[in-house]
């Protein structure tokens, strides 16, 4: 049965069981026709006329449209798609349109598909050793990759957490190079994207960093890896990341204050001048602005954000379980079990 068959059986058959818990389970069909022909508790009667209205006059639609407004109500109420850019999109029109030559998407998105040629994954996790500049509350986020790092010992939980995050996004590109670091130095980091950019030659470079095991970006556009030692954080210019990766690129940066690193790339490439198109042809995605950090309720992995854009169905059914009224815990457990290998 689909996940909305599911959610429409149960969401009819809970409004209904206290006046037909004697009457067997009807089928999703039945129960459907059962709860838009019932009237002040009266059931109707099997192959016979429906039970006298007092309003016969009004048209059924308006008894249909008050039914589901009150089916509606009870679920949970979320506000998305509120900003301005989402008013008045039509979805359907835009599709047919094809892509967009004017507005706000067109500034951003590629006129030409690209493929992406090389995936370099940096992990700078310092599993057992928090940041300085982080307070957790407790207990808090701590699965990567929807792995507990502290169910085993932390070299061991570094490397399967990077073999894992490799196997999430081999799955969206399955053709592409990819290169993985875990806690590196800055001389690893500047090999990693010189060997990427010359795999990937003239196609485009993704570069995923995870910070959650140092600082936050500093104002000046400086991300954190360690020295050889690990007894030191050493900063990395976002200046020299840019030289080393060149474009076309794509980051990906999971990590607190990550608009820090968007206001220095802002600032280099200095996007409102009349630059060169092939030196402003990157993307940036960062898990939150420059005043924010990464959320860290224990409910939810870590790394929310990789989560979001690595295994969205997944991600998506995690947070939504929790709010869902037409969801036993069994049903939860087994939808789940059966979206652990999917996206």
């Amino acid at each position: 049965m689909a996940l909305g068959d599911l959610m429409a059986s149960r969401l009819v058959h809970s409004s209904s069981s206290s006046s037909s818990s004697s009457l067997p389970t009807p089928s999703l069909a039945a129960a459907v026709s059962l709860q838009a022909d019932r009237v002040d508790g009266e059931l109707p009667a099997a192959n016979g006329p429906g039970p006298r209205r007092d309003d016969a006059g009004e048209p059924e639609e308006h008894e249909d449209e008050g039914k589901a407004a009150a089916l509606l109500a009870c679920l949970p109420q979320a506000v998305v798609l509120c900003e301005q850019r989402h008013d008045g999109f039509d979805e359907a029109a835009a599709a047919a349109a094809g892509p967009s030559t004017s507005g706000p998407v067109s500034k951003w998105r590629p006129k030409d598909r690209m493929k992406t040629g090389c995936v370099a994954l940096v992990l700078c996790l310092n599993i057992s050793v928090d940041p300085p500049d982080v307070i957790k509350i407790s207990p808090c986020a701590r699965m990567e990759c929807w792995i507990d790092p502290f169910s085993m010992a932390p070299p061991k939980a570094l490397e399967t957490i990077g073999k894992t995050l490799h196997s999430q996004y081999e799955r969206w590109q399955p053709k592409a190079r990819y290169k993985l670091q875990l806690d590196p130095t800055v001389e690893e980091v500047k090999k990693l994207c010189n060997t990427c950019r010359k795999y990937a030659r003239s196609e485009r470079v993704l570069f995923h960093y995870n910070g959650h095991g140092v600082p936050k970006p500093t104002a000046n556009g400086e991300i954190w890896v360690f020295n050889k030692s690990y007894t030191q954080y050493i900063p990395l210019p976002i200046t020299d990341l840019d030289s080393w990766l060149k474009t076309p690129s794509i980051y990906v940066f999971d990590c607190s204050a990550a608009g820090m690193i968007v206001k220095a790339f802002l600032e280099r490439l200095d996007w409102t001048s009349s630059s060169s198109t092939s030196s402003k042809d990157c993307i940036l995605l960062a898990a939150c602005e420059a005043h924010q950090t990464l959320p860290q309720s224990a409910e939810y992995p870590a790394d929310v954000f990789t989560a979001c854009l690595t295994t969205p169905i997944k991600m998506a059914l995690h947070w939504f379980a929790p709010f869902s009224l037409s969801l036993s815990g069994v049903e939860f457990l087994f939808l789940y079990l059966y979206t652990t290998d999917l996206v």
